[in-house]
């Protein structure tokens, strides 16, 4: 089985992934975490990776101490990761990091040679221009870990060679809000906007779930990840989350990948990819489902998915700046010093301030991030 570097080992989807190497056998060559060490002694007394990235430096010098009696390389900070990123030997570099830091990662084990399974959706959204250009000249595989954009992938594994796609229908869940509007969302707290219907998430992608930031992002995503125009990209709410997302042929066939909502379906494909094996997942029973409903997004009241189609379509450096003013929005909204509906309206600002210019560098991305951040601490 494959060799794997697990960037974010510590959180959601990490946990998950472990779950799923654990069951089919694989070989953890690196694991990285931010400062749970708790949780990350235990991975590494389970898994015995050759390299250790902590992003903390105290929580890295803690670790060590604790371990003393094992053998591995302990790195830190953003060079740390970068390093497990680029470790020789991988099969498979999974990130799963949260925000833009997994940005440089993934172009240092794109460098590497290394295949990369991205659950970090701001790498594409911000730099998607320069990951999609390196991927290709290094010959380095990108494999969709977000259920939406797994299942867009396995539906165009049926695609014929000349891929006459029609459009790409990427689902929904709505979030806790779905329905309701803006006056109702005015003094919504935080403990509600963290209760999704379906998944169990971190809390960023938990608020931009309820924002609809998260799918605004997602279409920035498949925008790069599948080579489409952001109009060839429709949104449909989908409140059980049964089917995934679909794809549209030029023919009028619609293929979909359908599941129960369980993550390790597609971080098992992305590890596995091209075979699939058994998986613990539950069992999709339709009769058990019953129905399924489809509605229009309400792209009024949930600002922040208009928002990322408008910085799509205007290219370049709009994206990672609507991406950036996201991040820190949502972190002070956490900490109670914003309310819900200013997300948006913050997001919006920030993005619209953004020129529109060529991402010729990571340097470009990582200044339009920094900028946005700063122009919505301004802001407030």
């Amino acid at each position: 089985m494959k060799n794997i570097v697990l960037l974010g080992s510590t959180g959601s989807i990490g946990r998950q992934t472990l779950s799923v190497v654990r069951k089919c056998g694989m070989k953890v060559l690196a694991l990285s975490a931010n400062s749970n060490i708790d949780l990350l002694e235990q991975q590494l007394r389970e898994f015995k990776p050759r390299l250790v990235a902590v992003m903390q430096p105290d929580a890295a010098k803690e670790l060590r101490e604790r371990t003393r009696d094992i053998e591995y390389q302990l790195v830190t900070g953003i060079d740390g990761l970068c390093e497990a990123a680029a470790l020789e030997g991988a099969d498979v570099v999974l990130n799963s990091v949260v925000g833009m830091i997994g940005l440089r990662p993934t172009l240092a084990a794109i460098a590497a040679g290394n295949d990369v399974a991205l659950a970090n959706k701001e790498t594409l959204v911000a730099g998607g221009d320069l990951v999609m250009a390196a991927a290709k000249k290094a010959g380095v595989q990108i494999l969709p870990v977000d259920s939406e954009h797994s299942a867009i992938f396995q539906s165009l594994l049926a695609a014929p060679r000349n891929r006459a796609l029609n459009k790409i229908i990427l689902t929904a869940s709505g979030g806790p809000f779905f329905g309701r509007s803006r006056a109702e969302l005015r003094d919504v707290t935080v403990a509600q906007a963290l209760k999704h219907p379906n998944w169990s998430m971190g809390a960023k992608i938990t608020i931009d779930s309820a924002t609809l930031m998260n799918k605004g992002l997602e279409v920035i995503e498949a925008v790069h990840l599948f080579g489409v125009s952001p109009d060839s990209i429709e949104v449909v709410v989908h409140r059980e989350s049964i089917l995934h997302s679909a794809v549209e042929f030029d023919d009028g066939a619609v293929i979909g990948q359908l599941g129960a909502p369980d993550m390790s379906i597609p971080i098992q494909f992305a590890l596995t990819y091209p075979d699939r094996f058994d998986s613990p997942s539950k069992r999709l029973s339709l009769t058990d489902v019953g129905q399924m409903t489809f509605y229009k997004p309400d792209m009024e009241t949930f600002r922040c998915l208009r928002v990322c189609i408008d910085a799509i379509k205007a290219g370049g450096l709009r994206p990672a700046a609507a991406n950036g003013a996201n991040e820190q929005a949502v972190a002070l909204f956490l900490s109670g010093k914003i309310k819900f509906l200013q997300i948006a309206e913050l997001v919006e600002a920030a993005a619209e301030s953004q020129p529109a210019a060529e991402v010729k560098c990571i340097d470009d991305v990582l200044n339009a991030d920094a900028a946005a951040r700063q122009f919505v601490l301004d802001s407030i």
